[in-house]
């Protein structure tokens, strides 16, 4: 069900994480909200960088914002996206390396690269026993957002199922079919999912399933695959009054792309007809628009919205107004302006982009949107931040 995009012509938003103010130096670090905000520093500390970046997006000019990811500790190169399910969840247990025997062939980089860096100090609990859900704070987080802003927030949260390639399995209850870990992730998140909508929230995203991944790798009409398809479904049951996003890039640890082969085309059909959904987002700037010819044969009546990345989460370059434009008109090339939407490749937290550049990227994006929304004849919308008279200052004129 469409919500936060139902009358909006080429919505402007970001992917999710935004960077922390410097001053947020805290984190949870397993610990429940409700103890953490027990803590006065902590409480002023983490409500007030809510206001902080929302008020960031709100003067960018973006139609949809996002809660930042500021639950997310302020870890090494992001694992707390994946963690911080993995940290409350019950079965599972401690921080522990990866063996070479059990790690993903998706994460192996050899000494002297960052990637290594990043998966090698990376640690993750082993699976000590059945995995149940337990409370990850999700509808009071966003309520706590969403209570600083009149526009609609999307939560987004990291997909069960991609958090299951670091998790090793010690326990007679998942040796006869490791599947199930996958499942029982599922289920867990599912009943999170199902508590903040009943909070309110009517805008989902879940980030980064690995039909794309293991499409490539395995073929999209593998068993593998269609396992991940159903534990994606599963994962978003009941939800559908809902707009659910599912967000699909190639990498964001630091910045960084994980994989090679980045093609959609294994995993076009899976993404866009069988996984229950409203809007698929695509990472397309950093990979020059690649794969959006895919889109031409459906254009007008395809069965979900689709959101592009116009600006990169890997450059520093803060983009252009025009650049943006420039790469809207070459997606509707393909996609109708009416199932457009136009956002970052991915976020800009997680040891990214510094709070200038994800700021001025994000003014990019709506203002890129506000040039072809006038070139269609649409109305435009109020962006402060490139109002002359609002700058920080003013070159006199003599």
């Amino acid at each position: 069900m469409l919500t936060a995009t139902k009358d909006l012509i080429l919505p402007a938003t970001t992917t999710g994480s935004w960077p922390r103010p410097r001053w947020l130096d805290v984190s949870m670090w397993g610990r429940p909200l409700d103890t953490c905000m027990l803590d006065v520093r902590f409480r002023e500390k983490f409500t007030d960088a809510l206001s902080t970046v929302l008020a960031d997006q709100e003067r960018a000019g973006l139609d949809i914002l996002t809660h930042a990811d500021l639950h997310c500790d302020d870890d090494f190169a992001g694992r707390s996206w994946h963690h911080y399910p993995l940290q409350r969840w019950a079965g599972l247990d401690g921080d522990h390396l990866q063996s070479e025997a059990t790690r993903s062939p998706w994460l192996r980089y050899p000494p002297g690269t960052l990637l290594n860096e990043i998966y090698t100090g990376w640690r993750w609990p082993r699976v000590t026993g059945p995995i149940e859900h337990r409370p990850l704070d999700f509808p009071k987080l966003w309520r706590l957002a969403q209570a600083r802003t009149t526009k609609p927030i999307k939560f987004g949260t990291c997909c069960s199922q991609v958090m299951g390639l670091f998790l090793d399995v010690h326990t007679d209850a998942y040796r006869k079919d490791p599947r199930q870990v996958y499942w029982d992730m599922a289920v867990a998140m599912n009943k999170e999912l199902l508590a903040l909508r009943d909070a309110g929230c009517r805008c989902i995203q879940v980030e980064e399933p690995t039909l794309h991944f293991k499409a490539n790798t395995y073929g999209p009409d593998s068993d593998e695959v269609r396992f991940m398809v159903e534990c994606y479904n599963r994962e978003v049951q009941g939800l559908d009054d809902c707009e659910i996003w599912i967000h699909t890039c190639w990498g964001n640890p630091n910045m960084q792309r994980v994989i090679d082969d980045t093609s959609y085309a294994a995993c076009f059909d899976l993404y866009l007809h069988q996984c229950q959904g409203d809007v698929w987002t695509i990472e397309t700037k950093d990979r020059n628009f690649k794969d959006l010819e895919l889109f031409a044969p459906l254009k007008g009546r395809l069965p979900k919205k689709i959101c592009i990345g116009a600006v990169s989460h890997r450059s520093l370059q803060a983009d252009r107004a025009d650049d943006v434009a420039a790469d809207i008109r070459h997606a509707l090339k393909f996609i109708d302006p009416a199932q457009l939407i136009v956002s970052s490749d991915c976020g800009f937290g997680r040891q990214g982009a510094n709070r200038e550049i994800a700021f001025y990227k994000s003014v990019a994006i709506a203002q890129g949107c506000n040039i072809v929304r006038a070139e269609l004849g649409l109305p435009t919308t109020t962006i402060r931040a490139a109002d002359p008279a609002l700058q920080t200052d003013i070159v006199p004129k003599q």
